[in-house]
């Protein structure tokens, strides 16, 4: 029954993406926020077959501690694809730090760009990583949306305490505002390897910002702390 369940919540996961990005392909054309839709309208869609396939209930928690009125950027954790899209459910259509060799998928490269996501070379040194917090810090102040980076740099098991990438801290101190730390369990559910999905409950914990003002050493050693803590009581 899981694997049957598991094929099925594939099937539609996949067919669903594809689907979206062929609609959305006059959007391309059209302002950047009518393609945002499309991303908003997934989140909402994989929540949805996460409970009708995988008889997995999800709960967002704390999302009063997302600013109203004021610029900051959120740091989650990152155990599966569903924070990737669920997070937009959420988030006001927030802008992605990712790897470039996403932006050379077809449609979906399109897709990004046209968003303004962050592309980074990771585990490189070029001009364009020279530049990659002066490009962040321009992005964000010229649009009303948040910032969501994944810390951990890639996914991990949700028993997993990998250190946290120093370059939160650097952006940290560079947009000098406050940062919305995020705990999830999604890892239970769907993990990081296998088709096999699991069922279960996926709570989203949106913590207690973090002001800005720290030493960014100090910033990312609360942050791990914090998003840790929540995990494993949510887990």
């Amino acid at each position: 029954m899981l694997l049957l369940r598991s094929l099925l919540f594939n099937l539609f996961l996949y067919a669903g993406i594809a689907t979206v990005f062929l609609i959305a392909l006059p959007a391309l054309f059209l302002p950047p926020k009518i393609t945002l839709l499309f991303g908003k309208f997934l989140g909402y869609y994989v929540i949805f077959i996460v409970r009708i396939f995988l008889n997995t209930r999800v709960e967002f928690k704390g999302t009063e501690n997302i600013p109203k009125n004021e610029k900051y950027f959120v740091a989650s954790a990152h155990q599966s694809m569903f924070e990737t899209f669920a997070l937009q459910s959420v988030l006001n259509y927030p802008v992605f730090i990712l790897k470039k060799e996403l932006l050379k998928i077809p449609l979906f490269g399109l897709y990004l760009k046209k968003i303004k996501s962050i592309e980074i070379i990771r585990d490189t040194t070029t001009k364009d990583n020279l530049n990659f917090f002066d490009r962040v810090a321009n992005i964000i102040k010229n649009e009303n949306r948040p910032l969501l980076i994944f810390p951990q740099g890639t996914r991990v098991m949700v028993d997993d305490r990998v250190p946290f990438k120093k370059g939160v801290g650097r952006i940290y101190e560079t947009l000098n505002i406050s940062c919305v730390p995020v705990a999830l369990n999604s890892g239970k559910v769907w993990p990081k390897n296998g088709i096999i999905k699991y069922p279960g409950k996926i709570t989203v914990s949106f913590l207690e910002p973090i002001k800005p003002g720290l030493n960014r050493n100090n910033f990312v050693k609360n942050l791990e702390m914090k998003i840790y803590n929540e995990i494993k009581n949510i887990s």
